[in-house]
């Protein structure tokens, strides 16, 4: 196993990526572990988590560090937040936003294993209604399919993101207009992104995840 340019990532000899595994022996949504030099890894899969996936386009640092908090928004079942779990370590703490029970379900028995993770059944669209869950972060993390989504991000961040932290947003162009191309709503939203944040990094995920791009941004 061999680390990547980003922090706490690492490779095979097949290229795939992985991260060390939180909770030894525990997998969260099939993944392959692979244990080496007594430290446990578990795959990332680049076609299920669109973070992994701008890493494979070649994104060189993600700003996750161990420590941290971060505010994921549209957590799902786990499958990228359980990796942001493993980065952000057991000192760490993600939490975990989704607005479907059904989901959510999922995502507590996820939490109830590595302990660093804190489930919220909430809207992203309006964080006031969980500011008594949530405290300042060191990062934002959304991928949220609504037409909206750059408007949620942005309430987020001003409510939550600390001075100078770091927003990561997938943006899925369908969800914002699926009559126009999305190179187009890219430069929209990357448009609107830059008059509060400064764009540190933006990749296109195609054919990874099909007409999505990746935002990497810095509080000003």
């Amino acid at each position: 196993m061999k680390p990547t340019p980003v922090f706490d990532v690492f490779i095979d000899y097949r290229k795939r990526l992985f991260t060390k595994n939180l909770v030894k022996g525990v997998q969260v949504y099939g993944e392959k572990l692979v244990a080496e030099k007594g430290t446990e890894f578990r795959e990332w899969n680049v076609r299920r988590s669109k973070l992994a996936a701008a890493i494979e386009k070649g994104c060189p640092n993600i700003f996750l560090r161990p420590g941290q908090r971060v505010l994921y928004l549209g957590c799902s079942t786990g499958t990228t937040v359980s990796h942001v779990s493993d980065l952000v370590g057991k000192n760490g703490l993600v939490f975990a936003l989704d607005f479907a029970p059904r989901v959510m379900r999922e995502m507590v028995f996820v939490a109830m294993d590595r302990g660093n993770i804190a489930p919220i059944l909430g809207d992203a669209n309006q964080p006031a209604t969980y500011q008594d869950r949530v405290s300042p972060v060191d990062i934002v993390y959304q991928d949220v399919a609504q037409r909206n989504q750059v408007s949620v991000f942005l309430k987020n961040i001003d409510m939550y993101l600390k001075p100078e932290g770091y927003a990561l947003l997938a943006v899925k162009a369908r969800s914002i207009d699926v009559t126009r191309k999305p190179k187009g709503i890219f430069a929209e939203v990357k448009a609107e992104l830059e008059r509060t944040l400064t764009i540190v990094d933006f990749r296109t995920l195609d054919p990874l995840e099909k007409d999505h791009a990746f935002f990497i941004c810095k509080k000003k």
